[in-house]
């Protein structure tokens, strides 16, 4: 299977990166482009082609992940629209951009996926939501298998793709204040920055790891760590006293209105 990358910036590189060191594509198979081809010379060194040609690598390819700022996704599409065919598969990264929009820009016949990764995506370790249009399960299941080689994939309405931006992409945000607050509260109880960071970053990987894992509710892992008059459950009282719980659910919500309303 040959892949271009249709905008070789931070997330068309993190791909890139992601699918050569997973082995899912073979540098030879794997195409990306830029107009300043410079960013692109460590890729390169490693066998995958590099062009401004977006024709070419459309052309030259099976499956097109467009990877541009939403206000050039127009430009871009019809600049290649003539090159598409039905044995493509056009993914898209863009944010904003609905299935429906890229409908007017190609061939109607054409399977669509739009794809929400996150900033994990630079170590494989994304949470990406999936929706698409026109597509077969053959093609679903390879769209799929791409992202999960980059973390874990959810199929998803694309009803629900700003909500899954708010949970799974700013989540990432939440989730590093969490771990710079508890951080914080290491250096304050006695440890070093370098060392509350540590513990701090690998418990939180932990605990996610064995939600993951053993599929399990947060609440069933925290029964375990909570004893009677014990350190841990007088922490998590005076933290839900504190709001802990509460003002992180109107932060997403605040999220979502904001992502929804503007």
């Amino acid at each position: 299977m040959r892949i271009s990358i249709i905008g070789g910036g931070n997330l068309g590189m993190s791909m890139a990166e992601g699918l050569l060191s997973s082995g899912f594509c073979k540098p030879e198979n794997l195409c990306i482009t830029r107009r300043n081809q410079v960013p692109l010379a460590p890729i390169a060194e490693k066998g995958v082609k590099v062009t401004s040609d977006n024709g070419l690598a459309v052309r030259n390819a099976d499956v097109i992940i467009l990877a541009v700022k939403p206000y050039q996704v127009k430009e871009v599409l019809d600049g290649f629209r003539n090159e598409l065919t039905e044995k493509h598969i056009l993914i898209s990264v863009v944010t904003g951009i609905l299935i429906s929009d890229l409908l007017k820009m190609v061939p109607n016949s054409l399977p669509i996926f739009r794809a929400m990764p996150n900033t994990a995506i630079a170590i494989r370790e994304s949470m990406t939501c999936i929706a698409y249009a026109h597509a077969n399960e053959v093609q679903i299941e390879l769209v799929t298998g791409l992202f999960n080689n980059l973390g874990k994939v959810a199929i998803i309405n694309e009803g629900l793709m700003d909500a899954a931006t708010v949970l799974g992409a700013c989540g990432t945000a939440y989730a590093m204040r969490f771990i710079r607050a508890n951080i914080q509260g290491g250096i304050e109880i006695g440890f070093d920055a370098s060392t509350a960071n540590l513990i701090a970053a690998q418990t939180v990987k932990g605990a996610a790891q064995m939600l993951l894992e053993k599929k399990t509710h947060p609440e069933q892992e925290i029964d375990k760590v909570t004893t009677p008059k014990g350190c841990t459950i007088a922490g998590l009282n005076e933290m839900e006293h504190q709001g802990f719980s509460s003002s992180l659910i109107k932060g997403i919500a605040a999220s979502y209105k904001k992502i929804t309303v503007g």
